[in-house]
């Protein structure tokens, strides 16, 4: 999934045609195709519903003691965890090459905000305590 950032940076989108013609060439199709935001300002979320050990410690929520169903956030470097009750933390030990590690399939979920994305995924403290399976 895709989060789009609330900054006061300007993201423009590809608009998606409603009619491309049959008859035009594929290449020029994909064009006009919506992609996904992308860059150093794009955030990604994956949904980690096990345990997570780094460095062998399980990972454990400092302020509700879960210990499995994570929401893992990347921006540019940088990995954080978020648990289900709202507490966040950066995660020095998780780099973006083992984030990237752990995206079998991606999903291609776009959503307007982290805010957003958090409250539909309910990683926005909704769940505290409650693990989603």
């Amino acid at each position: 999934m895709t989060l789009v950032p609330q900054t006061t940076d300007h993201v423009e989108l590809t608009p998606a045609l409603s009619a491309i013609p049959a008859a035009s060439d594929p290449l020029l199709q994909r064009a006009y195709e919506p992609q996904p935001p992308s860059g150093p300002h794009a955030i990604r979320g994956l949904n980690h519903p096990h345990e997570l050990a780094l460095r062998g410690m399980p990972v454990m929520c400092s302020a509700c003691g879960a210990r499995r169903d994570w929401l893992l956030i990347n921006r540019g470097r940088d990995v954080w965890i978020r648990c289900r009750c709202g507490n966040q933390w950066l995660e020095p030990e998780i780099t973006r090459a083992d984030y990237d590690a752990m995206i079998a399939i991606p999903d291609d979920t776009t959503y307007p905000s982290v805010e957003r994305a958090l409250l539909a995924l309910g990683f926005d403290g909704s769940f505290t305590g409650a693990y989603l399976e």
